[in-house]
């Protein structure tokens, strides 16, 4: 069925009073985007992230009248929020379809594939395919830290080597490090939707049973032969020690998750467990690489 969707643009100090006057008034769902272009850093524990200015839409039933219901906002909107009033007709369709099929093979580095199951690859021995969806979970390699992340995958030689995924999102880098052929991997998240996700795309992939899953409430098992750890500044500043105790000596470890500049306090910070130290970019996107000492 199609909605009525209604644009606005506020300032982010007017997130919460705006959608109280837009439930009220009978919207059915609410998204927010950025109106400028001001990445979303790292929260702090219990803070919603929202960028300074904001972009609304909100979605009504479609045979609800337009003018009837700036009316019915008029007084309980800010003056500025309701010039930027404006109606679109939004028609229903299979989303989930509709980005699958956008979504089409990538290669990492040489030899590594990521190929949706709605495309069948080639049959050739010489490529690594890891078959993914798009899903809850972050990570399908279309963002630059996934892909600087599954390019060093890539560039490694796997003869069994075992590697951690600190932050696993989809799952997909500990899936790639099996299919590229690692003996074990350990995924672990915060998020049971990542644990979900990473589950289902390692029994796609067929390496269910080389792949550890892991909450923060589990012990740690014993330090791996690789690391790779795809998550922000903040946390990788925190957590430096677990971190960095995920990896045997003489590891190598990749980080991303930064915004260039970052890598200057995240050097600073890993100096205690890291040495040789190499910065890739991609797009505003760090990766940072290391050997454990």
């Amino acid at each position: 069925m199609p909605w009525l969707e209604l644009h606005l643009r506020l300032e982010s100090s007017d997130h919460a009073s705006v959608e109280a006057a837009l439930d009220a008034a009978g919207a059915l769902a609410q998204t927010l985007t950025d109106a400028e272009d001001n990445p979303v850093l790292e929260p702090a524990p219990g803070e919603t992230p929202l960028w300074p200015q904001l972009q609304l839409q909100a979605l009504f039933p479609v045979e609800r009248d337009p003018l009837e219901l700036l009316v019915a906002l008029d007084g309980q909107l800010p003056e500025d929020v309701m010039r930027s009033a404006r109606f679109a007709r939004l028609d229903d369709r299979d989303w989930t379809r509709a980005w699958m099929d956008h979504y089409q093979p990538m290669l990492f580095g040489k030899r590594l594939w990521i190929y949706p199951t709605t495309v069948e690859p080639p049959a050739n021995d010489d490529l690594v395919i890891v078959r993914l969806d798009p899903g809850l979970a972050f990570g399908t390699g279309t963002h630059p830290t996934t892909a600087l992340c599954l390019e060093w995958l890539d560039g490694l030689s796997w003869k069994g080597e075992s590697l951690f995924d600190y932050g696993c999102g989809s799952g997909v880098l500990a899936v790639a490090a099996l299919r590229l052929g690692a003996g074990h991997a350990f995924g672990l998240d915060n998020d049971p939707q990542a644990l979900v996700a990473s589950h289902e795309n390692a029994q796609r992939n067929q390496v269910l049973d080389q792949l550890t899953l892991l909450s923060p409430k589990h012990a740690l098992p014993p330090a791996c032969d690789r690391l790779v750890a795809n998550i922000l500044l903040n946390p990788l500043l925190e957590l430096a020690e677990r971190i960095a105790g995920t990896v045997k000596s003489g590891g190598a470890a990749a980080f991303s998750g930064m915004l260039k500049g970052q890598e200057v306090e995240f050097i600073a910070r890993y100096r205690e467990y890291f040495d040789h130290f190499e910065v890739a970019q991609r797009e505003d996107w760090i990766r940072v690489t290391a050997i454990r000492r």
